[in-house]
């Protein structure tokens, strides 16, 4: 059976009304082909539209984005090309996040570090094939540490508590995908919020990605409903807090308008300091933007 072809993004991106500062990097994005150049994974368990690097750029173009860190995407597996052909384009603008497991040689670690990578993602959704083989983990995490990499977490609803000794026990930097992948309709007051917000206050070491606002939500487009979770994040820890797209928001409900995501960031972010430090300052620490 072949993967589903899932839903391109909107094609028509809305100038925001908000001008991001310059060096606005985009933490939490995608490119998706194109597939006779970077073919799709045959195991994939969906189909992405082509969303190629000159599309990528137009909608960073539009929405006020000078820098980005591309997240490979399990659509295309173990070949992270489309992430590093990417940053050689860039002139430094942009790094990457890649998929490896634990075949993965010594010598394409360092191929990769030195291409712009700077850490790996672990995508822990029973959509996408559940929990891993956490020993082979624990062993991939060690040897990306003398690289100074961080890992990528992508959580399934409610497993923040279940996660959370381990990833305080980790010997590196972690970043949580999509506020902790929250539930806009159960409010801040449910249980898998908590544990986030005092995971992060707990342990520097922990990062986290105000992105997934589509994904969040219960009322759809403007997507306010997810503002307060955003909002008490960055209250929680404004210097380890990151923003992004997802764009071309693969597996979504509610296709979201990249214009409007942008204009969220007031919303949560107040002040021009504020916005600096989540959407410059705090990707450039990360992610080792000069």
């Amino acid at each position: 059976m072949s993967a589903p072809l899932i839903a391109p993004p909107d094609p028509n991106t809305r100038t925001p009304r908000f001008k991001a500062p310059a060096l606005t990097c985009d933490t939490h994005c995608h490119i998706f082909g194109p597939d006779r150049l970077y073919p799709y994974a045959p195991d994939r368990t969906y189909t992405p539209p082509d969303a190629p690097l000159e599309k990528f750029r137009e909608l960073h173009g539009k929405i006020g984005v000078e820098r980005a860190v591309i997240v490979n995407a399990s659509c295309h597996g173990l070949d992270n090309r489309v992430v590093t052909d990417a940053i050689a384009q860039s002139n430094g603008r942009y790094k990457g996040i890649a998929n490896i497991d634990d075949s993965v040689s010594d010598k394409e670690l360092e191929k990769l570090n030195e291409q712009g990578i700077k850490g790996c993602r672990f995508t822990f959704l029973k959509r996408l094939g559940g929990v891993k083989d956490m020993a082979a983990f624990h062993r991939i995490v060690a040897r990306i540490k003398p690289l100074g990499w961080h890992v990528d977490i992508y959580l399934d609803h409610e497993t923040v508590e279940e996660f959370t000794p381990l990833l305080k026990n980790l010997p590196i930097p972690y970043v949580i995908d999509h506020m902790g992948t929250v539930l806009a309709a159960k409010g801040v007051d449910q249980d898998n919020f908590k544990h986030l917000i005092n995971l992060v206050r707990s342990d520097e070491k922990c990062w986290v990605k105000l992105t997934g606002f589509e994904r969040a939500t219960a009322t759809g487009a403007p997507f306010h409903d997810a503002i307060p979770f955003a909002v008490k994040l960055v209250d929680a820890a404004p210097e380890r807090m990151l923003w992004g797209t997802d764009w071309p928001h693969p597996n979504v409900k509610h296709m979201p308008n990249d214009g409007d995501l942008m204009d969220l960031v007031p919303l949560f972010a107040k002040g021009s300091d504020v916005q600096h430090q989540i959407l410059v300052d705090n990707p450039a620490r990360l992610f080792g933007f000069d």
